[in-house]
C-alpha cells in the first residue's frame, strides 16, 4: 500500500547557504576596507618595497583571522555551508596566507636593504636583532611554511590524519607569534587608538570563535549529555551499527544527514576521531551510526562494549532538509553512503525516489530498513546492482528511473568516484546546481 502525502510548501526565504556565504564575503570585504583605511591613515614609507611589504603583511594578518573563523566549527555557519566547503575555503585561504606573508617578508627585507645598502641576508639578521617582534615573525613564518608543506596534496596523502593534525596545531602558535609581532612593530597597529582597538577586536573575535566552537561547545555538550555505547549490532560481515544513548538527547541539535566526530574512550581508541554519519534520524533517545570496516578506526567498532564512554564533537554538516528547494526529492546512495540517506528519508516530507547503488545485493547494507521505511513514507526504492562499468547511473539511466529529476532536489552520498560520475550525469540532465546537495566528508582543517 502507498501512503499519500501532502506536498510541502517551498521555502519562501533566501537559501540558507546563500545567506551565510554572502555574510562571510561581506564580512571579509568590510574588514579589507577597514585595513586599507588604517593603512592609508598610518602614512606611506618613502620606499615602495616597504610600502608593498606592509600592505602584504596586513592582508596576511586579516586572512589569518578569517581562516580561524572558517575552521572554528561554529554551528550557524556549519549548518548552512557545511564542513567540507568551509574546509576547502580554509585550505585556499591558508595558501593565500603563505604567499602574502612570504611577500611581506621578502619586500620588507629588500626594501630596508635598499635603504641601508646592506645585502638582504644581513639586513634580515639586523632586523631580527634590533627590531622588537621581528624574530617572532620569522619563527611564525617558518611554522606557516612547514604547515603549508604538509598540507600540500602529495604530502597530505602520505600522512596519517593524527600526524597531520598534530603538525597543523602549530598554526595556532604561528597566529600568536604573528599577532605579537604586529603589536610590537606594525605601523598601522601603533598609528592610533582606533586602529589598535580594531585589530584587538579582529584577533579577539577570531580566537574567541575557535575557543568557543572547538573547545567550549564540545566540552559543554559532552558534559551535559554523557554519551555511552548502548549496543553494537553487526549488519553484515564488514558493517556494524553502534547505538549511543545519553542524557537529554532531545536537546541535542542534531538533524538527519549530519555527522559527528566520534571518540570512543577505550585505552586503545580514545585518541582517534572518526567522522561517521547518523544512520537514523535522531529521536531524542538514541543516536545510531553505521560504518563499514575500511580502516583501523571503523574496524574496531565491532569490539566496543556496551557502557563505553563516548566523546562526540558535533553535530556537523549541511547535508540536511534545511537546504531543500523543491517539494519532492531524489535520494541517491552508494555503498555505505546509504547511512545519511536512510536518515534523510526518515526526515523528509513529500514524495521521494531512493536509488541505492551497490555492486551486489549482498552489499546493500540496511536495505531491509530502507525498504520498510520507503513503504511507510510512500517512496519509490530502486536497488541498482552490477559492476562499475557500464555506468548504471548514467544520464539515460537516471532519467529512466526518475523522469522528472530536474524538478526535484537531489541528495547524493557515496564513494568519491561514484559521486563524481553522478554529478556529471546530473549536469548533463540539466539539474540546477541549487537543487543538488552533497558533502565530501573530510577531517582536514
Amino acid at each position: 500500500m502507498t501512503t499519500l502525502q501532502t506536498r510541502p510548501a517551498l521555502p519562501a526565504t533566501i537559501r540558507p547557504r546563500v545567506v551565510a556565504r554572502t555574510g562571510l564575503y561581506a564580512l571579509l570585504a568590510v574588514n579589507a576596507a577597514c585595513v586599507a583605511w588604517f593603512f592609508v591613515q598610518a602614512g606611506f614609507a618613502s620606499n615602495t618595497l616597504i610600502v608593498l611589504g606592509r600592505l602584504a603583511g596586513l592582508s596576511g594578518a586579516l586572512l589569518m583571522a578569517f581562516q580561524l573563523l572558517l575552521v572554528a566549527r561554529l554551528p550557524w555557519l556549519d549548518r548552512r555551508i557545511g564542513m567540507d566547503r568551509l574546509t576547502s575555503w580554509h585550505r585556499r585561504t591558508g595558501f593565500g596566507i603563505l604567499w602574502t606573508l612570504l611577500t611581506h617578508a621578502v619586500f620588507i627585507t629588500f626594501g630596508y636593504a635598499q635603504a641601508s645598502s646592506m645585502d638582504p641576508l644581513n639586513q634580515l639578521v639586523d632586523l631580527a636583532e634590533t627590531v622588537e617582534g621581528v624574530l617572532r615573525a620569522i619563527v611564525a613564518l617558518a611554522l606557516i611554511v612547514v604547515v603549508g608543506a604538509v598540507s600540500a596534496r602529495w604530502a597530505r596523502r602520505r600522512l596519517a590524519y593524527e600526524t597531520w593534525h598534530f603538525i597543523h596545531l602549530y598554526t595556532y602558535a604561528a597566529v600568536v607569534l604573528a599577532f605579537t609581532h604586529q603589536v610590537a612593530a606594525g605601523t598601522t597597529f601603533t598609528s592610533s587608538p582606533v586602529a589598535r582597538t580594531y585589530w584587538y577586536t579582529v584577533w579577539g573575535g577570531a580566537l574567541g570563535a575557535v575557543f568557543l566552537g572547538r573547545l567550549v561547545l564540545p566540552l559543554w555538550r559532552n558534559l551535559r549529555h554523557r554519551l555511552r555505547v548502548s549496543a553494537v549490532v553487526p549488519e553484515s560481515d564488514d558493517v556494524v551499527s553502534v547505538y549511543v544513548t545519553g542524557r537529554d538527547l532531545d536537546r541535542l541539535p542534531a538533524c538527519a544527514g549530519q555527522f559527528f566526530l566520534w571518540r570512543f574512550l577505550t585505552r586503545d581508541r580514545w585518541w582517534q576521531a572518526n567522522p561517521f554519519s547518523l544512520s537514523a534520524a535522531p529521536d531524542g533517545r538514541t543516536l545510531r551510526l553505521t560504518a563499514k570496516a575500511v580502516g583501523d578506526g571503523s574496524t574496531g567498532l565491532r569490539h566496543l562494549k556496551p557502557g563505553t564512554r563516548v566523546f562526540a564533537e558535533g553535530p556537523y554538516g549541511a547535508f540536511t532538509t534545511l537546504h531543500r528547494t523543491r517539494p519532492e526529492a531524489v535520494l541517491i546512495a552508494g555503498g555505505v553512503g546509504v547511512t545519511p540517506i536512510r536518515a534523510l528519508l526518515e526526515d523528509l516530507q513529500g514524495h521521494a525516489v531512493v536509488i541505492y547503488r551497490v555492486s551486489t545485493d549482498r552489499d546493500a547494507v540496511l536495505y531491509d530498513e530502507l525498504s520498510d521505511l520507503a513503504l511507510t513514507k510512500g517512496a519509490e526504492l530502486h536497488l541498482v546492482t552490477g559492476p562499475v562499468l557500464p555506468d548504471r547511473l548514467a544520464p539515460r539511466e537516471l532519467a529512466r528511473l526518475v523522469p522528472d529529476i530536474g524538478e526535484r532536489d537531489v541528495f547524493l552520498c557515496g564513494p568519491p568516484g561514484m559521486m563524481t560520475a553522478v554529478l556529471r550525469s546530473l549536469a548533463d540532465l540539466g539539474v540546477p546546481k541549487r537543487q543538488i546537495h552533497f558533502e565530501r566528508f573530510s577531517l582536514a582543517g
